[in-house]
């Protein structure tokens, strides 16, 4: 098989050729679909071939043709669309696995080759993701944690229906802490359409408006932010601390359409979707404006960047971490033409016009009360120059009214943040956490300010 990606699009071009041609370095290549045929994902079993496609179901299905005489005009419809977006599959040898999201929960259906459709029962709720085992053996392995949980992986074996906890090490004390509660809502945003927004916290917390808050956000090229719980976030919940994830338009939870409406011209409902996220939390008083953090991180650049930019009294503090704060010059870099497909050119007008609007730099106005800002960077970042954190924090420094400071920091041995070593992530997320509460000043009143970092 041989397969082709257009830039950062998720759709794919697949061309099949016989092994045997291929042996002789002769290969008879057939095209299968580009990227008009809308197709995420395939996996085979025997001569059938599965691929996950949107092209007339924004939140996807599964269609099946021959591998011998493939041909998408005829496929058969396995699963067809529903209200949940279908994320993913595995061919097994006994049955083919798929796994859809509901409301930010995986589910996972099996269906074996005769046609048998059946729901599984996962080990508790959250996020699954398939572990591609060998397809010549039956079951299915996955790892699947939550907004309070770190990962877990299981095995599911066909003959008991059941999953068994595969115990790679045991669990430790921050794994799975008690005392924490997730709560899923939605926000109107400023066109009627409802957000969804992710609250986590320690129980048992007063919804009084002086609790910290950090709003995290990204909605771009369709990736969902799903679940993650790490221990190094339980130091913010014993502070106190409340995180939220608002899963605005860019991104892929609500499928296709979703993510086509935070997309180049329609990319201003990212940014606005996140206010009215922001706004919600001060509404119903889990947090003020005065304790309230704003993080976006690479394509979220663009979010948190155009966030303060629009409403700088709603935050105290912004996060933009190996950020796209300067949309406008992000094409004239060795990575930006590869995204044009996403965020458009300057090439034309309206291209321009879209990444004007996204563009943090060029939104920044003299005299203004902009908040605090920890702006962090990779020096040898190859996916979004460092120059462009560096030239937000130099014109916000200039501009800003409010006496915040405007800090920026370097990693000189880092990058995009892919390749960071533990230390690394754990140093600046001890730095992230060390100046938000440098800029809430005091903090709940019952926590207990004495206890420790417990970064792991």
């Amino acid at each position: 098989m041989a397969l082709f990606f257009y830039g950062t699009q998720r759709n794919i071009e697949l061309h099949i050729s016989k092994l045997s041609a291929l042996i002789q370095n002769m290969p008879e290549w057939i095209k299968i679909c580009d990227a008009t045929d809308e197709i995420r994902h395939f996996v085979t079993h025997e001569n059938d071939l599965y691929l996950l496609t949107s092209k007339n179901a924004p939140r996807f299905k599964i269609i099946k043709t021959s591998l011998v005489k493939p041909d998408l005009s005829t496929a058969e419809t396995v699963l067809a669309e529903s209200d949940s977006i279908i994320k993913d599959m595995f061919a097994a040898n006994d049955a083919l696995y798929i796994r859809v999201s509901d409301n930010g929960i995986s589910k996972v259906t099996r269906i074996t080759y005769d046609g048998t459709i059946a729901k599984l029962k996962l080990p508790f709720d959250g996020i699954a993701e398939f572990i591609k085992k060998d397809f010549h053996i039956d079951g299915l392995t996955i790892i699947i944690g939550s907004w309070t949980q770190v990962d877990r992986y299981y095995q599911y074996h066909p003959t008991t229906d059941l999953f068994t906890d595969i115990v790679f090490q045991s669990k430790g004390k921050y794994d799975a802490p008690h005392d924490l509660v997730a709560t899923e809502v939605t926000v109107k945003s400023h066109d009627g359409t409802m957000v969804p927004l992710s609250i986590i916290h320690k129980q048992g917390i007063e919804l009084d408006g002086s609790n910290p808050c950090l709003l995290m956000g990204y909605g771009a090229y369709g990736y969902s932010f799903d679940p993650f719980y790490l221990q190094t976030q339980y130091v913010w919940y014993e502070r106190g601390g409340i995180f939220a994830i608002a899963h605005v338009r860019g991104g892929g939870e609500n499928g296709e359409e979703w993510y086509r409406a935070g997309f180049q011209q329609t990319k201003p409902n990212t940014w606005k979707d996140f206010i009215a996220c922001a706004e919600y939390l001060v509404e119903q008083k889990y947090t003020s404006p005065a304790k309230l953090a704003g993080e976006g991180t690479s394509a979220g650049g663009i979010l948190i960047g155009r966030a303060i930019t629009e409403r700088p009294d709603l935050f105290a503090v912004a996060i933009p971490r190996v950020g796209c704060l300067n949309s406008v010059r992000l094409e004239t870099t060795p990575n930006g033409v590869n995204n044009t497909p996403e965020f458009g050119s300057c090439e034309t007008e309206a291209g321009f016009q879209a990444l004007y609007e996204m563009d943090a730099f060029l939104h920044v106005r003299d005299g203004i009360n902009y908040p605090a800002m920890l702006i962090t960077h990779g020096i040898t970042d190859p996916r979004v120059e460092p120059w462009q954190s560096a030239k937000f924090a130099a014109r916000v420094q200039t501009a800003s009214a409010s006496g915040k400071p405007v800090l920026l920091r370097i990693d000189y041995e880092a990058g995009h943040g892919i390749g960071s070593t533990k230390t690394q992530i754990v140093q600046e997320r001890a730095d992230i956490f060390a100046f938000m509460m440098w800029q809430f000043l005091s903090m709940k009143p019952n926590i207990d300010l004495n206890v420790g970092f417990h970064l792991c």
